[in-house]
């Protein structure tokens, strides 16, 4: 596994699989929708980035099917990118965590880092406590 940090398309696209296998155009969907709206995936880049993820092996092909004479692929995590996502989700919360603290900020942001837990197992992450 990797120390740096995912560049942002990385972390959306394995977030958009995080809970199920996806197609690319619904990946991109799961894309735009985490990001509020901020990051929409041409299809060049997003296939392109998927392709680099199975090279990684943070992404499998979860199914391949031909449709109207086209090839229709799914994609899901590989334990390999459950593992990288899971890091990644805990150093974003320990960063927001010590942002939070600095500003300064009470309520449900100063509590932010006492409820998020990230833990990884053999069967997976599991975010939340």
């Amino acid at each position: 596994m990797n120390d740096q940090a995912l560049r942002e398309p990385t972390l959306l696209i394995l977030t958009a699989i995080a809970d199920a296998p996806r197609h690319g155009y619904a990946i991109a969907q799961e894309v735009e929708k985490i990001s509020e709206g901020r990051t929409k995936m041409r299809t060049g880049t997003l296939y392109g980035a998927l392709e680099r993820l199975l090279e990684q092996e943070l992404i499998a092909v979860h199914e391949e099917e031909v449709v109207d004479g086209r090839r229709r692929r799914s994609y899901a995590l590989a334990p390999r990118g459950r593992e990288t996502l899971a890091a990644e989700a805990a150093r974003l919360a320990r960063t927001a965590q010590e942002a939070t603290r600095r500003l300064g900020l009470g309520g449900a942001g100063a509590s932010f880092g006492a409820s998020f837990r990230v833990s990884v197992g053999v069967g997976g992450a599991v975010v939340g406590s």
